[in-house]
């Protein structure tokens, strides 16, 4: 498990499925803000839930959040995707599932992913995008030490009409800094 000072991020297990899918995917107004793909419905125990138990990749890697504060209980997932080995970088995902948002994890997640990016995986830029009224991720992200870096206008589709969104990035020679 890869530590922070509240929370962890562990292999996502069986058991965590279920729950993801309720809380995070189920959720549509919410999953429709921070997926850039449509909503759609999937049952329950399908292989096509963004949440699958799936073998490791070199383009993606998915982890859930768990509680270090609360025995480890599931908070969330993370995951960085879009892994480029030649240009080695990658971006940055998270949700929290209702109970654990509004606490400040989401800082304490945005650094552990940039340790195991920067320092387990070599790489040497990763990058968020969020919408721009996402302030909760807007003030995590710069406070994680990320460098607001531009805005896509009318760039995503999200319940219904077209949002702005930006981009953060974060090299990892500010990293080490």
């Amino acid at each position: 498990m890869l530590r922070g000072s509240r929370i962890g991020l562990r292999a996502r297990h069986e058991a965590d499925v279920p729950v993801l899918q309720a809380e995070l995917y189920d959720d549509v107004v919410t999953r429709s803000r921070a997926d850039s793909r449509p909503w759609r419905p999937i049952a329950p125990g399908s292989a096509a839930s963004p949440y699958a138990v799936a073998d490791p990749g070199d383009e993606a890697a998915c982890f859930s959040v768990v509680s270090l504060e609360e025995d480890d209980k599931l908070a969330g997932e993370a995951l960085l995707w879009g892994i480029d080995t030649h240009n080695r970088s990658a971006h940055l995902g998270i949700s929290l599932r209702p109970m654990f948002r509004r606490r400040g994890l989401a800082v304490d997640v945005l650094r552990v992913l940039c340790d195991y990016g920067f320092a387990v995986r070599g790489l040497h830029r990763l990058q968020l995008e969020t919408l721009a009224d996402n302030t909760a991720m807007i003030r995590a992200a710069s406070r994680a030490g990320f460098t607001q870096e531009g805005k896509l206008r009318s760039s995503a589709w999200a319940n219904g009409g077209f949002v702005d969104e930006v981009v953060f990035g974060l090299l990892a020679d500010a990293w080490r800094a």
